[in-house]
């Protein structure tokens, strides 16, 4: 049972956890120290902190999970994921099929944590749909990237909305913090994705499948991602000038500044011509953006 486990969270790399996580964690930190539009603050709920955790642990692993179950026969093709877990007979495809209704029934159950607040219930399917389906994308469009982009971006927005609720239905603008959050995430996701997906260009043209590496080239792609992360830069600085309400200072725009010089370097070590160091830039650098720029702007929530 513990090896099964142990698979099952390798298959769904759940490290990667703190690609999206610490971005839900940042828009609750904002949810609870940006006063309300009535001009109180929202109470903290230890309650709220768990839905979350949960929510998100059980949507990226069904969605991990499924993304799993329909691309075996395309990752047992292909010589660099020939060695994951199903085509390898790691682990049945019984088994993943359960966890990933296990996981997606763990969401849906999570959304229940902020009754009275019933968004994240009615949300939860629609959600949940919107993050399996991402693993067909590349079978009908290049732009699976900015698919995966949303997806992720869907987290700090759904944070958002489960702890203020009906305050966002009544004052739409509440909803502009954690839109310009979920941009940068968007931005930040989908070219990082290109960055990595550019390993598969040459695979994914000689059996169909798109991606912006497979369309555009490697080079293409690059400077395509690129633009993105000039794009995550921007949204992440306009943030707090577009919300002054959030009570984001100084200590938040020098986080912003250093998330710009890591994007830098990791189009430094990553280039067109040298993707040796892609894990490095796809996983390390990427993990120090996410976890600190949240560790910064609590900081500078509650304490600056």
């Amino acid at each position: 049972m513990l090896t099964t486990v142990r698979h099952l969270l390798e298959m769904i790399r759940f490290s990667h956890t703190v690609f999206a996580l610490p971005f839900a964690l940042l828009a609750a930190m904002m949810a609870w120290t940006t006063p309300l539009p009535t001009g109180v603050m929202l109470p903290f709920r230890a309650l709220d902190l768990v839905g979350i955790l949960v929510c998100m642990i059980g949507a990226r692993s069904a969605a991990m999970a499924f993304n799993r179950l329909v691309d075996r026969q395309f990752d047992a093709a292909n010589p660099r994921t020939a060695a994951r877990h199903l085509p390898a007979g790691t682990l049945s495809l019984p088994t993943v099929i359960l966890f990933t209704l296990a996981s997606s029934a763990l969401f849906i159950a999570g959304t229940l944590i902020f009754l009275p607040n019933t968004l994240p219930v009615a949300l939860s399917i629609p959600v949940l749909l919107f993050l399996l389906g991402y693993s067909y994308t590349k079978r009908f469009t290049s732009l699976a990237h900015f698919w995966l982009g949303i997806a992720l971006a869907l987290a700090p927005l759904s944070a958002w909305i489960a702890l203020r609720g009906d305050y966002v239905i009544n004052t739409p603008s509440d909803l502009i913090p954690p839109t310009m959050l979920g941009l940068a995430v968007l931005t930040w996701v989908a070219g990082f994705d290109m960055i990595y997906a550019c390993q598969d260009a040459s695979f994914d043209q000689s059996i169909g499948l798109r991606s912006i590496p497979a369309t555009l080239g490697v080079t293409g792609a690059f400077r395509l991602a690129a633009v993105c992360h000039l794009l995550t830069v921007v949204a992440l600085f306009v943030l707090p000038f577009l919300s002054p309400q959030v009570p984001l200072g100084w200590l938040y725009l020098l986080s912003v500044a250093i998330v710009a010089a890591l994007l830098i370097y990791e189009h430094w070590v990553v280039r067109p011509t040298d993707l040796a160091r892609v894990n490095l830039a796809f996983f390390t650098i990427n993990a120090i953006i996410s976890i600190g720029l949240l560790a910064t702007s609590v900081i500078d929530l509650l304490w600056i």
